[in-house]
């Protein structure tokens, strides 16, 4: 189910592409929310399935609508504007490193151990060294969009632990996912129209809206239902390692759809990552 996820999250950096030559950000960020929201309550009717009533539940989805979706996705466009998409990827993944801290500090059951720091550490080198040692020249220039991007992955450690709430109160996967976006598709309607102002703008060409599309129905909807499903049965440390193999999938989707060519480095930082996310696993050290 991770390596499923990194694919399909992998695959929202073409669908953005596409897009956002016609979309502004935030109209772009609403649209892969509530198309998502919409393909998700759809889901629920057709199969029969109840949004949950308990007291509270909707100030639980709007907390991590905003964690998970409005908060980050805002940092992450605006600090994109002034730093380039690969330091960008790096500093986004920080977050298992900022989860396995939040999740030591406010959880019992997913503390912080040797081997854990270790294999975060590794997963970091790994993601540094695939993307180019050339990707970090910019390091230090543009310190308030790199801390932006800090804080969007920070934001994302949040989420993580606070999503943990939704499998106590009995709300399945696919309940927790359209709660989620439907939240986030209330928190940025009001940002999108004061600053984007979208009933001024030129309708989108064809590729844009089937870019919203595969943005909405894959990259979100589909999505959410494996990161709420993750995050049920493996915690949210696990489930944030995905930050880690999002860069390995999106590689992998140029080569294979794209035909870009793999490099030696390429090949090295996926083996670092391989080798971090088995140490935070633990069950090899464990075998052995």
């Amino acid at each position: 189910m991770l390596i499923a996820l990194s694919v399909l999250w992998g695959g929202s950096f073409f669908f953005v592409g596409v897009a956002v030559r016609e979309v502004p950000p935030l109209s772009l960020v609403l649209a892969r929310v509530g198309i998502a929201a919409l393909a998700l309550w759809v889901m629920l009717a057709l199969t029969g399935m109840r949004m949950p009533r308990q007291p509270g539940l909707w100030a639980a989805f709007l907390g991590m609508g905003l964690l998970n979706n409005a908060l980050p996705f805002a940092l992450i466009v605006w600090g994109q504007q002034h730093i380039a998409s690969g330091l960008a990827a790096i500093l986004n993944a920080t977050t298992p490193l900022f989860t396995v801290l939040v999740a030591h500090l406010l959880t019992a059951d997913e503390r912080l151990t040797p081997a854990k720091a270790a294999g975060v550490v590794m997963g970091l080198l790994g993601v540094a060294v695939m993307l180019g040692a050339e990707l970090l020249g910019g390091l230090g220039a543009g310190l308030a969009a790199q801390l932006a991007c800090l804080g969007a992955a920070l934001s994302y450690a949040f989420a993580g632990v606070f999503g943990r709430r939704f499998r106590r109160m009995g709300v399945p996967p696919l309940a927790s996912a359209a709660g989620q976006v439907t939240a986030s598709s209330l928190i940025l309607l009001p940002l999108a129209l004061l600053v984007d102002q979208p009933w001024a703008l030129a309708m989108p060409g064809p590729a844009s809206w089937a870019a919203l599309l595969g943005l909405g129905l894959l990259s979100t909807a589909l999505a959410y239902v494996l990161y709420f499903r993750i995050l049920a049965v493996a915690g949210a440390t696990n489930l944030l390692l995905v930050t880690f193999l999002v860069p390995v999938s999106a590689i992998w989707l140029g080569a294979l759809v794209l035909g870009e060519r793999l490099e030696a480095r390429h090949f090295a930082g996926m083996a670092l990552i391989g080798a971090g996310l088995a140490l935070i696993d633990g069950r090899l050290l464990r075998r052995r």
